[in-house]
């Protein structure tokens, strides 16, 4: 299927604007935890958001520009941080997750969760969808990568991890209870 510039146009905007939301929200303090050397932060909410409400390629396209922006030097993530040294640290799988995260979100919301005609079930997909790609995939990514930056054990790690799930749960909820109003007003959202 040929887009027409029109589309391409909006296509580009909505990654950018998705993009300019997970940045933003960088600007809340991240908060640090003696636990793990990797703070919460409010990004993760703009990725699971990125991919409930753009779809699996869009809401991948908004986190990787936030990445590569990242990456490039621009202090986009939360306390100000960027530069390539942040990808070597104990952050940096979780960043990589972010894509890989937002396009699991896209793709089972795309594919599954919106198409539930019952709106308490619909509900349910899409949380589970933001669950499964926004804290599965990104933990999946992030934890070994935090055992091995910073020498602490896979289990030590992963156990670690285990103070950023209420939060990210929460996120989760937010996320949902967006995507399907959302979705709702503007069905043609996932199609353009």
């Amino acid at each position: 299927m040929v887009q027409t510039r029109s589309a391409t146009t909006q296509n580009t905007v909505l990654v950018a604007v998705f993009a300019a939301i997970i940045a933003a929200l960088g600007i809340v303090p991240p908060i640090t935890v003696g636990v793990t050397p990797v703070p919460i932060t409010l990004q993760t909410l703009g990725v699971m958001l990125a991919g409930a409400l753009l779809g699996a390629w869009r809401g991948m396209l908004s986190a990787l520009v936030v990445v590569v922006l990242a990456v490039a030097g621009l202090p986009i993530l939360a306390g100000g941080r960027g530069g390539f040294g942040v990808f070597l640290g104990p952050t940096g799988g979780y960043l990589v997750g972010w894509i890989f995260g937002a396009f699991v979100v896209g793709l089972l919301v795309q594919r599954w969760a919106i198409r539930q005609d019952n709106v308490v079930v619909r509900h349910l997909c899409v949380g589970a969808a933001t669950i499964i790609g926004g804290i599965g995939v990104v933990y999946a990514f992030g934890i070994p990568w935090t055992s091995v930056s910073t020498g602490l054990s896979l289990g030590t790690s992963f156990t670690g991890s285990l103070v950023f799930v209420p939060g990210d749960l929460l996120k989760a909820v937010v996320a949902t209870l967006v995507a399907v109003r959302v979705h709702a007003g503007y069905s043609r959202l996932l199609d353009a």
